[in-house]
């Protein structure tokens, strides 16, 4: 736990903001908010959808908050980040509002805290093309999405979401800025196959994805997804070399990682990002 992790919790309630470290029960949550590391969740602490594998809460969610891009920007600014990463719930019910939050939030970030590095992990938008091409547009060093499992999968682990839409999401993104670092992580131990996972990884890799995470499922609750296996450090490995054949710029890949777990590091290692405007 630690002075700083406390500093941080405190904070964060003192600007009335969530954690997705605190909310999705991340494992490595003392580690990285000891290390000033920590990703924040806009939109609210509700999703509008019930993926089988997430420990966020559920339901109907309260009004966006116009004023929390700010809030959060003043959390960057206030423990000297050099590189943030911010995510959101689900807002089906208005994925241009929850585009117009994200680039709110890469503008107030440049704006008080010049020189850190934004990156945002944002859910699918329904695939809604002009809420992609805003985030787009607010040039983040690194746009996150995350494909989570293999198609055959979605149906019980990814409620709401649909396998070709994600991948589209990722290839459309980098066609409207060739320039942009794009990112996606995978879960395992939710019942796929290792050739399904290859499959996949083959998929990111010809829509040029630079950066791919892949973690263990840790499950959160009895109410959530069964855990199939756990997988073994070789097999993580053994991924990872795979996926760096295959032509991802970074793989990170072991049992705790998470999509924001070593984020900086990620970025660093591609050397492809641009600086902030």
């Amino acid at each position: 736990m630690g002075d700083t992790f406390h500093e941080l919790k405190k904070l964060a309630r003192s600007l009335d903001l969530h954690t997705v470290c605190e909310s999705a029960q991340c494992p490595n949550i003392g580690e990285c908010w000891n290390h000033k590391t920590a990703t924040f969740m806009m939109l609210g602490n509700t999703c509008t959808r019930r993926c089988g594998f997430c420990a966020v809460p559920k339901g109907r969610p309260e009004p966006i908050d116009l004023d929390e891009p700010r809030r959060v920007a003043q959390a960057v600014a206030t423990l000297g980040l050099q590189h943030a990463v911010i995510t959101s719930v689900n807002r089906d019910d208005d994925n241009i509002g929850a585009a117009s939050a994200f680039v709110e939030v890469i503008h107030e970030i440049r704006r008080q805290a010049p020189g850190c590095r934004v990156e945002v992990l944002t859910p699918d938008f329904q695939g809604n093309e002009e809420a992609i091409r805003m985030v787009v547009a607010a040039k983040p060093e690194i746009l996150n999405h995350n494909t989570e499992t293999v198609p055959r999968l979605y149906r019980v682990a990814k409620s709401g979401g649909r396998y070709p839409r994600s991948i589209r999401f990722l290839e459309y993104a980098k066609e409207l800025d060739p320039t942009l670092v794009t990112k996606t992580g995978i879960i395992v131990g939710m019942g796929e196959e290792m050739h399904e996972l290859l499959d996949v990884f083959r998929d990111l890799a010809r829509i040029k994805v630079d950066i791919l995470t892949i973690g263990q499922y840790l499950r959160p609750s009895r109410d959530h997804l069964p855990m199939t296996r756990y997988y073994t450090p070789q097999e993580f490995a053994y991924m990872k070399e795979e996926a760096e054949r295959m032509g991802f710029r970074h793989v990170e890949s072991g049992p705790l990682v998470r999509s924001s777990y070593h984020a900086h590091e990620q970025a660093a290692s591609t050397g492809l990002m641009h600086s902030s405007a």
